[in-house]
């Protein structure tokens, strides 16, 4: 199946943005319309942090392993998420570049690895439904971003 990929831009640097996308019980705050009762292990930050999720979207719920794989400071974290009993393995990559005005810009691509067969019968249904998921998430992401820039410089 084709990636998904959306973005948006937020007036924090791509430190600021990388800094707060690092801690992985940031991420509960700006996801959790789709991912709830989330479950965190191993370190809070960086490659090895670890959460396990319920995932609702398009009337269907499932339990997701996600866990950071890949990081690079401060561009790039790559997240395994693995689903429907290991049918479903993807990658969610958030890359994060500055803007030449200043800010950064953010986006977040979902590239499945392997899927079940409905998902592949129903592809172009999926990949609206995650589509739309991630529009929210990247809207809700510069809100957090706004509330936790004010809060950290008070």
């Amino acid at each position: 199946m084709k990636p998904v990929t959306v973005s948006t831009e937020v007036p924090q640097t791509p430190e600021q943005v990388y800094g707060f996308l690092d801690v992985m019980a940031h991420h509960e705050r700006f996801t959790d319309h789709y991912l709830t009762n989330w479950r965190r292990s191993g370190p809070d930050r960086g490659i090895g942090s670890h959460a396990t999720v319920a995932a609702a979207l398009g009337g269907a719920k499932t339990d997701v392993t996600i866990e950071v794989v890949e990081a690079d400071a401060p561009r790039r974290i790559v997240e395994r998420n693995v689903s429907a009993a290991g049918g479903r393995v993807a990658h969610g990559t958030y890359t994060v570049e500055p803007l030449p005005a200043g800010g950064s810009r953010v986006s977040f691509t979902y590239a499945w690895e392997r899927d079940p067969l409905a998902d592949r019968l129903l592809a172009p249904v999926v990949r609206t439904v995650m589509r739309r998921a991630n529009r929210t998430v990247m809207r809700r992401l510069a809100a957090e971003l706004a509330r936790h820039a004010s809060t950290a410089g008070s």
